[in-house]
């Protein structure tokens, strides 16, 4: 049995850092305002955010990871040195780069920062990364597209002073490594500088040029054909064949605060089990159900994950009703809303490290002290007797089917 991984979670802005940090991440990954491979994530787009975001991950013993893995243009590259530098002042540990040049520029303007190399390099070797560790880097992280087998020879047959990093949950890309270009032919948003569209997960028919207006489907579901549309990853059942890598990351920088937590809290406790050579409680394993995401597969891991046919929707069945605030020793908490809920509705808690449980809501009150039965403002702040003491940035989920049909 191999050494216990880093668990990487991802942090799209201020509270997502704040639920994957106190949920559980060993380190987080976010990107600054530039050169960052999601331009619709919250990002951290202000020295001022960086240094607080890097401040609190250091303040909880986690490590901060920038990504600078777009390939910039002449004019952008212009900017880079400065935005290392900067990036290195705050105190960033690590730098993620996909760009050779980006990478030389890192290891001149900010050589404090460690040099991962993304997953948008596509290394698929273990000679590519051989060649990157004898470059300077510390990290690679491989290409979603490898088997497990492979990754294996790519351990053995490299230095083990370089980091291996692989994915292990999340959105996949039908693309080669997300080297893609449909986003852009089809809207105009460039795919490999952080504003894809998706239009892998369109719904598509064919049309005959005679015939316009008339839509055929390409195979039996009538409802349209999902010609490059891919399940999410989910390896929160095969974590003991990941010991001995050196960090395990999550997908999704722009995924919801919810999403962060969830899901990191989820491998956090069941990577604690397998590492200790127990069996992940089934309460955490089954987490990955309770957040938004696609029918799961396991990638390549073990060999082709086939396609999937059926759809593009995503499986929504649960919504966070309020976050705690603060909550004493008696259960008093103050609670922040999220979406309307009600006087005896059965709702979940879940937290960090709070196994999740299930309680009727009792009757609530505003900060005055008035009877609340259902609070309805957006963000507004409230009293609920809980049955024990919760630590605060617990969830208040509920089930409900959001779905799209």
């Amino acid at each position: 049995m191999g050494t216990k991984p880093e668990l990487l979670a991802p942090a799209g802005d201020m509270e997502r850092l704040r639920m994957a940090v106190l949920y559980g991440a060993d380190a987080v990954y976010l990107a600054g305002a530039s050169f960052g491979m999601r331009a619709f994530a919250g990002n951290f787009t202000t020295p001022e955010e960086l240094r607080e975001a890097v401040a609190f991950a250091h303040g909880h013993g986690v490590r901060v990871h920038c990504t600078v893995n777009t390939m910039p243009r002449n004019d952008e590259a212009d900017y880079l040195p400065a935005y290392l530098e900067l990036l290195e002042d705050i105190g960033v540990d690590a730098v993620i780069v996909a760009d050779l040049g980006a990478f030389a520029l890192a290891g001149k303007h900010a050589p404090r920062l460690e040099r991962h190399v993304s997953t948008q390099a596509g290394i698929t070797n273990y000679q590519a990364a051989r060649a990157w560790y004898d470059a300077g880097a510390k990290r690679v992280i491989l290409a979603r597209e490898l088997s497990l087998e492979e990754i294996r020879t790519i351990r053995d047959k490299t230095p083990p002073a370089l980091q291996i990093e692989v994915f292990i949950h999340g959105a996949m890309c039908v693309s080669y490594s997300g080297r893609c270009l449909l986003s852009n032919y089809m809207t105009g948003r460039d795919s490999s500088r952080g504003a894809c569209a998706q239009p892998c997960r369109y719904r598509y028919a064919l049309m005959e040029e005679k015939r316009p207006g008339e839509y055929f489907p390409i195979e039996e579901d009538a409802d349209g054909s999902y010609i490059m549309n891919s399940r999410d990853m989910c390896m929160i059942d095969h974590l003991s064949d990941l010991l001995g890598l050196d960090s395990l990351k999550i997908e999704g920088r722009a995924k919801s605060a919810y999403y962060a937590a969830i899901i990191t809290g989820a491998y956090r406790h069941c990577l604690d089990a397998v590492a200790a050579g127990l069996p992940p409680d089934p309460v955490w394993r089954d987490e990955v159900n309770h957040v938004s995401h696609r029918p799961y597969a396991t990638g390549f891991f073990y060999g082709q994950p086939g396609q999937y046919y059926a759809n593009s929707r995503y499986i929504r069945e649960w919504q966070v009703a309020a976050v705690v605030t603060d909550c004493d020793e008696a259960g008093n908490a103050l609670l922040s809303l999220r979406n309307k809920f009600h006087q005896g509705d059965t709702v979940e808690l879940v937290g960090p490290d709070l196994r999740p449980f299930a309680i009727t809501v009792p009757e609530m009150t505003d900060l005055d002290g008035q009877p609340l039965e259902e609070p309805r403002t957006p963000q507004m702040l409230f009293k609920m007797q809980l049955p024990k003491p919760v630590p605060p940035w617990t969830l208040v989920r509920r089930a409900v089917e959001l779905s799209a049909k």
